[in-house]
Formats: structure tokens, C-alpha cells, sequence
């Protein structure tokens, strides 16, 4: 039988005279071909595994990420179509089924709709990009820029975590209307995986509960969804052992409730009063009744931009075209702008982001903008205006010209613009530049630098804005 100590069968890089005695080609503890044992309770040093993963290269797309959500998020940015070619070929296809023969009058009608609302002026423009400029974050107005300072003074723990909580549940409680919708089509989707002696039930159930969202009647709503809608789901999945998709949409159902409990007026105004046990400045706010802390909480900049018709009318007609309505290339386009706009609204990236499909005198245009307010300051406060720097990125495709991307940085009255475009941009830069110049010095601004190039490859985010990369706006989490 084999020698399994070796004294029979030598082992490659051991002497065979001396296979007992300490070996001098023994890994030694800096031999990063050593594997750590996987040990959850401490930080281990990088080894051979870490190398395996990619760690060195957070954006080496074949290498799948096992130690970073962030940076695999980042790469799935990376693999991902840019979005103004995506609206590109989605207003095509959009122009060709408006003129296919025979379509239904109230089909035909809503795709008019959405293609006359992108014929704009530069005033409707500048309106068309404050709306989504204001809808893209809700955290505006007087009383969150004072939240912000006192986040930034204040040093307790507890104070911190007490600013944090009162986000959440606005965020939860301007989000009303939008889990409410997701709460009743998550319904219907578990309706129909349900057999027809379930059916009857829950659709009764449904048309109280509907009834209810639309009276605005929270406390009954809950009351209904917790101690009969869930109940009476748990109990089919008991009996049937369901564990198929109808489970996980009841997951999902449980999840919207807890968001849609968490943001009751209540608690929201239970949660601003506790805020000023930790300042005066924000026990100040306390002087105020319930209805004028409401009204600063709904009226607002975010709230009315998200009434905006354009982003209703393109979210109407995006939601039937992924149900089939429009047919099946109108299908496939919607889906391709929702996974590539579902990745680029991700919570990992502290930008606000902007997109644009634009009629101007009869040539489309399709771009997307990145802005970053506090590009200098990684804690994102404002105790050093001077360093204070506004960061753009904007990615468009011009239908006579080609793609373009622009970089621009503003601090203050100073701008920095670098332009990459195609052959017929690089081949007149100076000329482009000059202009550029001219345009700033109109609208009071000082051209630092400005820099018009070919395009060779498109820019990265993480390229314009290396905090994102850097980790230091935000949390990445590992496992």
C-alpha cells in the first residue's frame, strides 16, 4: 500500500533523505499561495483566492465579483448599452408602428403624444430638465438642507441614527401613491397563479382594499392586508406547500406593507418630533403644528416634478409595451431601456441622473446626464464652499452628427470642458472651442480649460467621477 507519510513515494521539493526533517521550501506566512481559511469573525490578508476574484481589477468583466457589491454593480454599468442608443432605437421603432396601417385609434394616440411632447424650445427645455433635475431627488427644500447640517454638527450617535430613521419614513411616506400601485399588481399577479376556488376571495378582498387605497384609509388598509389578505395567502401556501413564484410575490407583498406601514403620517410626525431633543436649531421646528410640518414635507420641489406629464406619458406607454400592447419590437426595446434605467437608478450611485429624448427643429437627439453637486467634498457638506465642485457628464447622440460626451466642471465662476466627439467635431476643435469659450463668457463664466477631442472610446463614470470608485460616498459592502 502507498506510503502516505512519504517514505516510500517522494514528494516533489522534498529531499528524500530528509522528508522528516523541516522543509525550507515551507510556505511561509507572506506566500500569497497560500489560501486563508474562510473565517467570518476576522479580516484575513489577501491570498491566492483574492487574486482568483479579480480584486486587483474591480472592472475586469470576466471575472465575476464575489467580495464587492459595488464593484460588481459598477461592472454591470460597464456591460451595459449606452441609454441614449437604447432610446434611439426605441423612438424608431416607436415612428414605425405610429405609421403601420390599421392600428388602433387609442394606441395610435398615446405614441403621437409621447413624440409631440419631445419637440422643445429652449424654454420648454430648460423646464423639461429642472423637472427631472427636482424629480430625481426628494431629500430638497429648507428642511433637509437644515437636516444636513445638523448631520454633519451633530456627534451622537444616536442623534444621527435619529435623521436617518425620519429619511426613511419620508422616503417611505412620498412613496404613498407608488406602493400603494405595487401592492395591488402584486395582487393580481398572485390572483393568477391561484386556483379559481381561491380566486373569488381574494378578488373581493382586493376590490375593499383598492377602495380603501383610493380613500386614502391607511389604519383600515393595514388592518385588511395583515389580518386577512396575508392570512388567507399563508394559509393556501400551508396547505399546498406553494413554493413556486406565488411565494415569493407574497414576499414581496410583505415587503411593500412593512414600507407602506413605516410611512404613515403618524409615524412620520412622531419621528420629526423626536429630532429636537438633539438641537435647538431643530427643536426650534417643533414650534410648528402638524399640518405645517406636512405641508413643508409635501410641497415641494420633488412632489411637483413628479407630476411631470412627460415622465407619466413614457411611463404608461413603457408599462403596456412590456405587456405586449404595442407588439413585440416595442416590446423588446421598453425592456431594454428599463433593465439599463432600473441599473443606472441604482441606490450604489449618489448622482442624480437625467435623460433626454429631444425633438429640436427636427432632428432627434437622445442623451443622458450625470451630475454630482459635491464632486470635492467627500462627507458632501458645505463647510468649505471654495473647495466645492459641481461635476457633469453628459452622453448624447445627435441624429445629423454622431455621439458625443461632455465633461464639465464647475467651481464657482471656473469651467473646465473637455468634448469628445466624432471626426467632424475633432477635425474643427479649435473652431468648437472657441465657440464654447464665447458661450461661457455670455452667461458669466470663465473657460479654465476647454478641450475638444476625437472620441475613441466612451467615458466611464468611474473616469468622471473617481469618488464613486474610491468608496467614498458611500458604503461598500463585502462579503
Amino acid at each position: 500500500m502507498a506510503d502516505l507519510l512519504g517514505a516510500a513515494n517522494p514528494v516533489p521539493s522534498y529531499d528524500n533523505a530528509n522528508h522528516n526533517r523541516i522543509n525550507t521550501n515551507t510556505p511561509r506566512p507572506t506566500d500569497l499561495q497560500v489560501q486563508n481559511i474562510p473565517d467570518p469573525t476576522r479580516v484575513g490578508r489577501p491570498d491566492a483566492r483574492t487574486d482568483q476574484q479579480g480584486a486587483n481589477n474591480a472592472l475586469q468583466s470576466d471575472i465575476p465579483r464575489y467580495d464587492s457589491n459595488l464593484q460588481t454593480f459598477l461592472q454591470r454599468m460597464q456591460e451595459m448599452d449606452l441609454l441614449p442608443e437604447l432610446l434611439g432605437k426605441a423612438m424608431l421603432v416607436l415612428r414605425g408602428v405610429i405609421s403601420t396601417p390599421g392600428l388602433q385609434q387609442g394606441i395610435a394616440k398615446e405614441m403621437a403624444q409621447l413624440m409631440e411632447m419631445l419637440k422643445l424650445d429652449p424654454k420648454s427645455l430648460q423646464q423639461f430638465f429642472t423637472e427631472q433635475l427636482h424629480g430625481g431627488n426628494r431629500f430638497v427644500g429648507p428642511l433637509f438642507s437644515l437636516l444636513r447640517q445638523s448631520y454633519a454638527t451633530l456627534t451622537g450617535t444616536h442623534a444621527r441614527q435619529s435623521i436617518l430613521e425620519f429619511a426613511q419614513r419620508y422616503a417611505d411616506f412620498s412613496s404613498t401613491a407608488h406602493i400603494a400601485k405595487n401592492m395591488t399588481s402584486l395582487l393580481r399577479q398572485i390572483n393568477d397563479y391561484l386556483p379559481k376556488s381561491w380566486q373569488g376571495k381574494l378578488e373581493e378582498m382586493m376590490a375593499r382594499l383598492e377602495n380603501g387605497l383610493a380613500a386614502g384609509t391607511r389604519g383600515e388598509n393595514l388592518r385588511l392586508i395583515q389580518g386577512e389578505i396575508i392570512p388567507y395567502l399563508g394559509s393556501y401556501v400551508g396547505r399546498t406547500h406553494d413554493m413556486g413564484p406565488l411565494r415569493s410575490l407574497l414576499n414581496m407583498l410583505v415587503l411593500n406593507l412593512t414600507r407602506y406601514e413605516n410611512g404613515s403620517e403618524q409615524a412620520l410626525l412622531q419621528s420629526f418630533r423626536q429630532l429636537g431633543g438633539y438641537s435647538e436649531t431643530l427643536n426650534s421646528l417643533n414650534q410648528l403644528d402638524d399640518k405645517a410640518i406636512l405641508k413643508l414635507l409635501q410641497e415641494n420641489d420633488f412632489t411637483r416634478a413628479s407630476g411631470s406629464q412627460f415622465a407619466q406619458t413614457l411611463s404608461t406607454i413603457a408599462s403596456k409595451a412590456l405587456e405586449g400592447a404595442y407588439g413585440q419590437d416595442v416590446r423588446e426595446a421598453f425592456a431594454e431601456i428599463v433593465r439599463a434605467m432600473l441599473i443606472q437608478e441604482s441606490v450604489f450611485l449618489p448622482l442624480n441622473h437625467m435623460l433626454f429624448p429631444i425633438d429640436w427643429n427636427g432632428q432627434m437627439t437622445y442623451g443622458e446626464a450625470w451630475v454630482d453637486p459635491d464632486a470635492d467634498d467627500p462627507e458632501g457638506g458645505s463647510s468649505h464652499p471654495e473647495r466645492n465642485k459641481v461635476q457633469f457628464l453628459f452622453k448624447i447622440d445627435l441624429e445629423s452628427l454622431g455621439f458625443l460626451e461632455i465633461s464639465l466642471a464647475a467651481r464657482k465662476e471656473q469651467v473646465e470642458l473637455r468634448v469628445l466627439g466624432p471626426e467632424a467635431v475633432s477635425s474643427n476643435s479649435a473652431i468648437v472651442a472657441e465657440d464654447l469659450r464665447t458661450i461661457l463668457t455670455d452667461h458669466g463664466l470663465t473657460g479654465k480649460e476647454v478641450r475638444v477631442e476625437k472620441l475613441e472610446k466612451p467615458l466611464t463614470l468611474t473616469e468622471v467621477f473617481p469618488n464613486l470608485f474610491e468608496g467614498k460616498r458611500g458604503v461598500n459592502v463585502k462579503i
